[in-house]
């Protein structure tokens, strides 16, 4: 039966992805005479043949080169692969002798929008055959496709051609307008001013720009959301379980109306749930999170306590290397000139593995070999009870509620060590149930289908080949032990099944400091290097300056603010600087900066955090540049013009008296406005952001960390640590002054780490 392929050329699409390196590892090491084209696309800088080159040395080659030896694997290569630079989308022209055509190429994806999945496997098929045509060349052609295009449906699926009259030209024109609808949408002032109230009640302290960012992105996502919306609902109203079922189906249409009723040879082969190798390159070979390893994983983590699933379910699983030899058999066997060929690569019917007994399996395998949790704790895993889908929506929508009520209530408490741990554990409890919604949404419909197919002309196809093929090219799926498959073979190789969670809620390490005279280091003042804070410092200064008897008064009229000057501040941290600065209206700067050296140096020095000092004297030990960043006014940050090498703050306006207006000189310093100062300092003075540090505590100071390599979060309030924990930012917590004791402002953050 191999004949076909011995000294064949073979044009082979899709060989970066999962079953197409494999096929083309099969051909290297199994059809020492077959020629072998690859249609390959470049990516990024990488041309085709860079990415084939790239390709060679992943480990489904590995068998192969050490069986052969690196340099004949190296001239085998040279001599029978041809690398063909192009895409489905845009196709060069393709070779005329072409035997052989394998078609692997496609987007597989449940969620995919509508426009992205019809362009990959409705008009990717399209092209091809297209382009096969304008050859003049008459190859036999293998069409990849998968067992659930049989669609919404009960009992047995047959290896024949799907019975439906849905018009590909027209579904495929409707989706690819998609877009367009959806993008005018998005921009209609409806859709706008929700996503800008949202943003702006999430990210107003972290000024315009975050707030335009996030009401962008927000746009963009719901754009994809009403196309992802619109390729579901459309599959579901004809027939399907997705859109990938959906346009998988219809690239099937496309191969049987372009080359099949042309005259040429086709054959349809029909993988279920491919998964990793049993026997071949070796045991275990996978490549990437296949359809069945987010779940396993998932349940291996103790994320998914329960599940829409039915126990007698046919979870329909085959090994790749099954897949692989399935398509060569078919492609050395091909059908009579205007006719096709069906065959169902499962295992459904001649040796099913119901989901039941799947999930004893795997949980089997978890209660022997345990994952662990954030603490280093054994996760137990859940043993399922099968509910019905109602209870398992019902469970999930109340324990989102739950996440989000707690979340809010947990955003407005003070930044502690605690409420950190707090808002951690609730990231990953937010983690979770997005993961479990998710995975309901998409793969309930293959956990509950009744579909079994029929695998009849598989299996003769397999019974055809002689005896001394069997072995290394059959595909008997009744030779699976599903238990030694899955807990000796498969489940161990599963990519990324790390042996932790992470998330842990203890503040992150800072990154070790890199020499480099080129790199800047800055900080923010409050709650970063220093203890106390603009009110704080303010009462130092007014209390130095007047006599006793007047304390009680400028006490009362302090509280009395309060809340003018907390409105202010939850408003723009800017208003609540010029707000809180009209108190200095009046005031003489050269009597201010007298009192400031004499009396307020001192317990300003000693109200320094001694972890920012040894910070600060780190990067200048590295050759650092170290920078202190303030909305304060200059006069009041004199005293630590020693620690740093450039100190940059506002100024207040001066009357022609000599005294204070009460007003500033200039804008506020604070947010964007010191993401914009830090980038033009950086241009002027040949500074590289990329490998800077900057230290803050607050969100509004989000704007200016993004700008450099190396951000940190510290002693951060709870918007900043949330924000910092997705981006994996270090969070630090500096809380012991200068004179050996905890802070007054920052007491909490350690004592409730210990209570």
């Amino acid at each position: 039966m191999s004949s076909s392929l011995d000294g064949a050329h073979v044009l082979l699409t899709g060989a970066t992805g999962f079953v197409g390196q494999a096929v083309l590892e099969k051909l290297l090491s199994s059809y020492p005479s077959t020629r072998v084209s690859v249609l390959v696309r470049p990516r990024g800088d990488l041309t085709a043949q860079q990415r084939v080159d790239k390709l060679m040395r992943k480990p489904v080659f590995r068998s192969w080169r050490d069986a052969v030896g690196e340099e004949a694997a190296a001239v085998a290569v040279r001599e029978r692969v041809t690398v063909i630079e192009g895409d489905l989308g845009a196709l060069p022209a393709l070779p005329g002798d072409v035997d052989v055509v394998l078609h692997s190429a496609s987007t597989v994806s449940f969620d995919l929008p509508i426009d992205e999945a019809f362009a990959a496997n409705v008009g990717g098929p399209l092209s091809l055959y297209e382009a096969l045509t304008a050859t003049g060349s008459d190859p036999h052609v293998v069409h990849v496709s998968t067992s659930y295009v049989a669609g919404l449906r009960k009992g047995v699926a047959e290896e024949r051609s799907l019975s439906h009259q849905v018009d590909h030209h027209l579904e495929h024109e409707q989706a690819l307008a998609a877009r367009g609808e959806a993008e005018r949408a998005s921009r209609s002032p409806e859709v706008l001013r929700t996503l800008l109230a949202d943003a702006q009640a999430k990210h107003r302290r972290a000024g315009a720009g975050a707030v335009a960012e996030a009401a962008e992105e927000a746009r963009q996502d719901w754009v994809r959301h009403e196309l992802v919306e619109a390729g579901r609902t459309r599959a579901h109203t004809l027939g399907w379980t997705d859109v990938y079922t959906f346009t998988k189906a219809l690239g099937e249409r496309v191969a049987e109306d372009l080359w099949a009723r042309a005259g040429h040879r086709l054959s349809v082969v029909r993988p279920t749930i491919i998964e990793s190798a049993l026997k071949h390159p070796y045991p275990g070979w996978i490549d990437g999170f296949k359809v069945a390893d987010p779940l396993i994983a998932a349940y291996g983590r103790g994320m998914l306590p329960e599940f829409p699933a039915l126990a007698d379910t046919v979870l329909d699983v085959i090994p790749v290397d099954f897949v692989v030899n399935a398509i060569l058999a078919a492609a050395a066997a091909p059908p009579a000139a205007g006719s096709a060929h069906y065959f169902q690569v499962c295992s459904g019917i001649t040796n099913p593995l119901p989901l039941g007994r799947l999930v004893r399996l795997v949980r089997e395998y978890f209660k022997a070999n345990p994952l662990t949790d954030a603490e280093g704790a054994h996760v137990q895993v859940p043993a399922w009870s099968f509910p019905h889908t109602g209870a398992v929506e019902r469970a999930l929508t109340r324990r989102e509620r739950a996440v989000d009520l707690a979340d809010r209530a947990v955003g407005r408490l003070p930044a502690t060590q605690r409420t950190r741990g707090w808002i951690s554990t609730l990231h990953r409890a937010r983690r979770d149930l997005g993961t479990l919604r998710k995975f309901t949404e998409l793969y309930q419909p293959y956990t509950q289908t009744e579909v079994i197919f029929d695998d009849a002309r598989l299996r003769a196809l397999h019974a055809a080949l002689p005896a001394e093929r069997q072995d290394a090219h059959g595909f008997d799926v009744t030779e699976i032990d599903w238990r030694h498959y899955l807990q000796d073979v498969h489940i161990p190789k599963v990519p990324g099944l790390m042996r932790s969670r992470g998330g842990s809620s203890a503040p992150t390490a800072a990154r070790e400091l890199a020499p480099g005279d080129d790199v800047v280091a800055v900080f923010d003042l409050q709650r970063t290097v220093a203890a106390a804070t603009l009110v704080e410092q303010y009462l130092w200064i007014e209390l130095a300056a007047k006599p006793a008897t007047q304390w009680p008064a400028s006490l009362a009229n302090l509280v009395a603010l309060g809340p003018r000057y907390l409105q202010a501040e939850r408003r723009d941290r800017g208003d609540f600087i010029r707000t809180f600065m009209r108190r200095y209206e009046g005031m003489n700067e050269a009597e201010l900066r007298a009192i400031i050296a004499e009396k307020v140096t001192h317990s300003l020095r000693r109200g320094l955090l001694q972890e920012a000092l040894a910070r600060v004297a780190e990067h200048r030990a590295a050759g650092h540049r170290t920078v202190l960043l303030t909305g304060e006014i200059d006069v009041f940050v004199e005293p630590l013009a020693p620690i740093f090498d450039h100190i940059v703050a506002g100024k207040m306006e001066v009357g022609p008296d000599g005294r204070w207006t009460g007003h500033l000189a200039s804008s506020p310093l604070v947010g964007e406005a010191r993401a914009a100062w830090l980038r033009r300092y950086a241009r002027e003075e040949g500074l590289d952001l990329t490998g800077s540090y900057a230290y803050g505590d607050s969100y509004a100071d989000r704007s200016w960390l993004e700008v450099v390599g190396n951000p940190h979060a510290v002693n951060p309030d709870a918007s900043l640590y949330r924000y910092a924990k997705a981006r994996r930012w270090p969070v630090l917590s500096w809380t012991t002054t200068v004179e050996g004791r905890l802070s007054p402002v920052l007491r909490s953050i350690k004592g409730a780490g210990k209570a």
